[in-house]
């Protein structure tokens, strides 16, 4: 029993992350801006989150709480902020959107990794490509904790795992309950009829990049404080195409996406629980890490054919050919 609510608390501190950088991309794709630069829009938030929480944990101290949740509203402004060029490439200069995803990934990659050592070593005299954010306190809910198997999902639960469900909430709430959730999906099927209509789709698909750039930023600091209580270029390699799988199988969807990454969060954490019980040396901890790309792989195989993007996902939008 011990070993299911490892797999549990660990799936779900993974699997949360994961699924709020998916929502981003739901957004993003749905509105008709193909986003492949969810693994940078993650890196350049977790790095901008963890730059200000590391410098306010060395003014204040490290006991505090606060440089926290400053972290996660940095981390938010600063994969906002880096997604506009990747709305301004697709949408401005009408650049191809897979190039420019992966124009903004390369960039983030190299950009977070010089940023981190040139700021260490100039500002804090420290020779370090990573910035040391400390270990984030869990919070287990009474009674509910007791609940056989169930509790488990109120056990040893990281507050980002709470401000994940709230946010999750709202963005489902707008995207299928709102005026503005409405013109958003009609963009990624037929924007010369929202713009017809008298809607702004150049508008309404710069907003959806953004919010993508917000959400993938927050799980790139939840992953950071989650993993390994720092960051770093290396620790977030991935998500983001993880996320878009889960994204694609959830049907571009959200909570079928939920399901997808929920999948992806249990492979991950049962395969580090097995090698554990099993005594295996802990390079197979890193071999194990593999599990949610090999099983991306299975469901492509049976689950793709079932899939149905948006009807203009990737398409420039000539405002001319109406």
């Amino acid at each position: 029993m011990n070993t299911i609510n490892s797999i549990i608390i660990d799936g779900m501190s993974f699997a949360l992350p994961l699924f709020i950088m998916a929502i981003g991309g739901i957004y993003s794709e749905r509105s008709g801006i193909t986003n492949l630069a969810l693994e940078g829009l993650q890196g350049m938030g977790a790095f901008t989150g963890a730059l200000a929480a590391y410098t306010l944990a060395r003014s204040i101290g490290p006991n505090s709480q606060a440089p926290y949740y400053v972290a996660i509203l940095c981390a938010m402004l600063g994969g906002a902020v880096y997604s506009m060029l990747h709305a301004l490439l697709c949408i401005r200069f009408k650049a191809n959107q897979v190039i420019s995803g992966v124009v903004v990934n390369i960039l983030a990659m190299a950009l977070t990794t010089f940023l981190t050592k040139t700021i260490n070593r100039n500002v804090f005299g420290a020779a370090s490509d990573k910035f040391d954010l400390g270990v984030s306190g869990r919070l287990t809910i009474p009674v509910l904790c007791r609940i056989p198997v169930l509790g488990a999902f109120f056990t040893k639960v990281y507050p980002f795992e709470f401000i994940i469900v709230i946010i999750a909430v709202i963005a489902w709430y707008f995207l299928y309950r709102t005026p503005f959730g409405l013109r958003l999906r009609a963009c990624g099927d037929n924007p010369h009829a929202v713009d017809a209509a008298g809607g702004n789709v150049a508008g309404t698909r710069f907003i959806a990049v953004v919010v993508s750039g917000a959400l993938s930023g927050l799980a790139g600091i939840c992953f950071a404080y989650s993993i390994s209580a720092k960051f770093s270029g290396d620790i977030y390699m991935g998500y983001g195409y993880l996320a878009i799988a889960g994204y694609i199988f959830g049907n571009w969807n959200l909570l079928p996406s939920l399901g997808a990454c929920l999948i992806f969060g249990m492979a991950r954490s049962a395969g580090y629980q097995i090698v554990q019980l099993l005594g295996m040396p802990s390079a197979y901890s890193d071999l194990v890490m593999i599990l949610p790309y090999v099983l991306t792989l299975f469901l492509l195989i049976f689950l793709s054919r079932n899939t149905h993007a948006p009807r203009a996902l990737g398409e420039v939008y000539d405002k001319s050919k109406r």
